[in-house]
């Protein structure tokens, strides 16, 4: 059953290619969606998939690529999807 999950990255997250490396990891495990920087200082990801393979992408996110250092991460798994999502991709900050 396909789902939809917001997970929100927090610790030292931005500027060093965690967003980047988060689009390659969610690809390999092949959920659609999109991920992006948030003004808070946090990452934020809208994955939808099967539940084995958003699990798989929270297990990643919460170490994140060299250089990261996530202090916490907040799934919220009734995050609602406006419309499908196609593909996974890097979002503009907000």
């Amino acid at each position: 059953m396909t789902t939809t999950w917001q997970i929100v990255v927090h610790g030292l997250v931005q500027g060093v290619g965690y967003r980047a490396a988060c689009v390659v990891e969610a690809r390999r495990l092949g959920l659609v969606g999109w991920v992006r920087n948030r003004r808070d200082g946090t990452v934020e990801a809208i994955a939808q998939g099967e539940a084995a393979q958003l699990l798989a992408l929270c297990e990643w996110m919460r170490e994140g690529p060299r250089g990261a250092q996530v202090s916490s991460c907040d799934v919220d798994k009734a995050w609602v999807a406006e419309s499908p999502l196609k593909g996974f991709e890097q979002r503009a900050s907000i």
